[in-house]
């Protein structure tokens, strides 16, 4: 099975990323808004929403917002929140999910580059071409890959309600992985990440394949400029051709 359908899916994952930032994450759509004004009749897609924090918030703001992810468990703990419009769905991001329909279709917080061949990135995003609007636009917020492979921490560990994961980083063959292992209850536990390092110009090169012409290109949630040696962040926001 791939790494993700399981890992995301797992109680363990929740419990070791539980202190997600809120705040830097309400900061990140308060800046996209403002930039891009989307209007009160705009529709908009959270692909890999996770338990539905970016997708909670855009709704807030009186979107139509839907949340999709693999991940039963976290569909079943984000609808918990929806309402008449925000609407959440187990969907794989490589299938099309709507045609011509989403203002704008957001991929927050790395949520992209965990397949093993580059079909899965092209069906990944021509699915996003095709579920935009004439002009509709897509924003991908990517870690800066540069700067992560540079200042990778090559062992940690954390313990989080009395668990005790040992967390092993290496770059190898393209791709950050992250190996996590930790035993609770008697059971001893093992999972990998991997996400492959994307630069700029390979996520450009996709983009232009798959017809989407990147029109912004940010460095942090503050919209400010990307550069590759001190950007945390690698933000491409593109648009339907």
């Amino acid at each position: 099975m791939e790494w993700f359908s399981t890992w995301f899916d797992s109680q363990y994952y929740h419990i070791l990323y539980q202190h997600r930032n809120d705040d830097e994450a309400h900061f990140f759509i308060n800046n996209l808004i403002q930039k891009y004004k989307p209007t009160p009749s705009s529709t908009m897609l959270d692909l890999a929403c996770g338990k539905g924090r970016h997708s909670i918030y855009l709704a807030s703001k009186n979107f139509d917002v839907t949340g999709v992810d693999l991940s039963e468990q976290s569909i079943l703990h984000a609808s918990k929140s929806s309402h008449d419009r925000l609407h959440f769905y187990v969907h794989d991001m490589r299938k099309n999910f709507r045609s011509n329909y989403y203002n704008f279709i957001f991929s927050f917080f790395t949520s992209f580059g965990y397949f093993e061949n580059e079909r899965d990135n092209d069906a990944t995003l021509n699915a996003i071409r095709r579920g935009l609007k004439p002009n509709g636009i897509f924003v991908m917020d990517f870690m800066n890959a540069d700067k992560v492979i540079q200042n990778l921490v090559t062992e940690e560990k954390k313990t989080i309600q009395d668990i005790t994961f040992n967390i092993e980083r290496k770059f190898e063959q393209g791709k950050i992985i992250k190996s996590i292992q930790f035993s609770d209850k008697g059971k001893d536990y093992f999972f990998e990440e991997k996400v492959r390092g994307f630069q700029l110009y390979e996520l450009s090169r996709l983009f232009r394949k798959c017809q989407l012409n990147i029109i912004d290109i940010y460095g942090d949630y503050d919209l400010s400029s990307f550069d590759i040696k001190t950007s945390n962040r690698l933000i491409l926001v593109a648009q339907k051709k």
